[in-house]
């Protein structure tokens, strides 16, 4: 392997371990070179091989920071969420429940645990003016987030991945998401107050740790009607 490689690599343990929390600035180039014993341009492919993964981010003129992963914006690349006043919002959040269950083999293979495994299993529906607009399901393992699935609704807030990280010390790092359609059933029908054969759209994501292991597993139904897809094509 090569060096830049292999410190790459002790670079993102070091994230991993939190020798470095999300948003810090790490060491600069030179000092990263002085601290491994490599050279200049070793280190400076070390760090851009952890850019282009996503881990650390440069920011001109400051140095060189690990990233701190911000989803709140990224229900916008979907959905339209505007209140009457046509402004940008995020939809207030209403659990409907949460429940410790066995994990069947789907949830199991996205969360990479044993089937059988203890999971929160969380329905939450998501709001404008009252009015719904996303109905999520949301699998956690039940290990890592002890209590989770009793934590009061009020110290939850619409936004989960800051409780992750604040008091589970579980910090998202990035995700995947697929995209497919499908009709809504009966039970959907009811809960987004849609007609039926209403179309809506199914985003399945797999939030990830540091360390590429999934945290998280969701599957979120949207009404199609405040979809939109938009992609920069380069």
């Amino acid at each position: 392997m090569p060096r830049y490689l292999r410190l790459a690599e002790v670079l993102k343990a070091e994230i991993i371990d939190k020798k470095w929390h999300p948003g810090d600035r790490i060491p600069s180039e030179s000092e990263l070179a002085k601290l491994y014993n490599v050279a200049h341009g070793t280190t400076r492919q070390a760090i851009t091989h952890l850019v282009d993964q996503g881990l650390l981010e440069r920011k001109h003129g400051a140095g060189t920071f690990v990233r701190k992963a911000s989803f709140d914006s990224s229900l916008f690349r979907f959905f339209r969420f505007t209140g009457k006043g046509g402004q940008q919002r995020i939809p207030e959040s209403r659990i409907l429940k949460r429940e410790i269950v066995p994990a069947c083999t789907e949830v199991a293979n996205a969360l990479k645990i044993d089937e059988g495994t203890p999971v929160i299993a969380m329905s939450r529906l998501r709001l404008i003016d009252n009015e719904p607009v996303l109905a999520e399901e949301i699998f956690l393992d039940a290990t890592r987030f002890k209590g989770f699935e009793t934590k009061p609704e009020s110290e939850i807030g619409p936004l989960l991945y800051p409780i992750y990280d604040t008091e589970y010390d579980q910090v998202i790092a990035r995700a995947t998401e697929e995209l497919s359609v499908e009709i809504a059933d009966a039970a959907y029908e009811r809960i987004l107050r849609v007609v039926p054969n209403t179309p809506v759209i199914v985003i399945e994501r797999v939030a990830l740790g540091y360390d590429d292991l999934p945290i998280e597993w969701r599957r979120s139904r949207g009404r199609a009607d405040r979809f939109k897809y938009q992609v920069n094509i380069t």
